[in-house]
């Protein structure tokens, strides 16, 4: 089993819901309004220069087919992001257990 965190500016969450719709992934838990910056990024901390936020979303998969769709869907809506500063995240690590 696998977990995947994706994170992107809230202004391309459409980008990253279209992924999950493409890659037929109807279960996740999201969180908006989150605070930071990456590696080579602006940050992101909702105020000032920088008001800006970002979404976190977080999907676990007991099936590891799903989750390479959704890389196949992530690396496409990543094209249509100009700035490779503001393309989606992914974060893969493994998942001992759901319970």
């Amino acid at each position: 089993m696998k977990m995947a965190i994706l994170v992107c500016n809230t202004f391309f969450v459409d980008h990253l819901m279209g992924a999950l719709k493409e890659s037929n992934i109807d279960y996740f838990t999201r969180w908006d309004g989150a605070k930071g910056k990456g590696h080579g990024t602006e940050p992101h901390l909702g105020s000032g220069t920088y008001a800006s936020t970002n979404s976190v979303t977080m999907v676990a998969f007991e099936d590891e087919a799903a989750l390479e769709a959704l890389i196949v869907s992530i690396t496409k809506a990543n094209t249509e992001i100009p700035r490779a500063a503001d393309r989606i995240r992914l974060f893969q690590m493994p998942l001992d257990r759901i319970v």
